[in-house]
């Protein structure tokens, strides 16, 4: 039976977890698909999740590239559990990439609200996305790490095909 090698286009089936057990992502129909933090209140077909396999060219890096990785020498219809440490997927949790603004330097027709997702401009043209994380009487803090930063992640993994 063939195995994947680096180069090679794939379809594979993917479940990713946090180390609780929630489902962050998955190819899979699941209920416990999406969180709130991704979907919003409903997790319906216009979820943020995949439902059916996804296609990737191995070494390409359209994927975590250890999940890449691991699909070397894998053949069709096989599975495998991979283990992604933060700092491998959406990096350390980065205590200086929280700041707080004075509300008098925000748009005059902002009103953030506490959880609140935002692509704050700087003077230089610069976007960043930040979430509202706390809001006093003069000032905003802002968080722009990714909401999983410091998460060490687990996909499981499963070869559907390879194109």
């Amino acid at each position: 039976m063939a195995q994947a090698k680096k180069g090679d286009k794939v379809r594979i089936n993917f479940t990713g977890k946090l180390e609780d057990g929630s489902i962050i992502e998955t190819t899979l129909e699941a209920e416990e698909c999406c969180t709130d933090s991704d979907c919003g209140d409903d997790c319906g077909d216009d979820c943020g999740c995949e439902h059916g396999p996804m296609e990737l060219t191995i070494g390409e890096e359209d994927f975590f590239p250890m999940v890449e990785e691991a699909l070397i020498g894998m053949a069709p219809g096989e599975t495998k559990t991979v283990q992604i440490p933060a700092a491998e997927a959406f990096g350390e949790y980065d205590t200086e990439a929280v700041f707080t603004i004075e509300k008098e330097l925000l748009p005059e027709d902002l009103t953030p609200e506490v959880g609140d997702d935002l692509v704050l401009t700087g003077e230089d043209g610069e976007e960043l996305e930040v979430t509202v994380v706390e809001i006093g009487d003069t000032s905003v803090t802002f968080d722009a790490n990714h909401p999983l930063a410091g998460e060490d992640l687990t996909y499981e993994v499963e070869l559907v095909e390879i194109l």
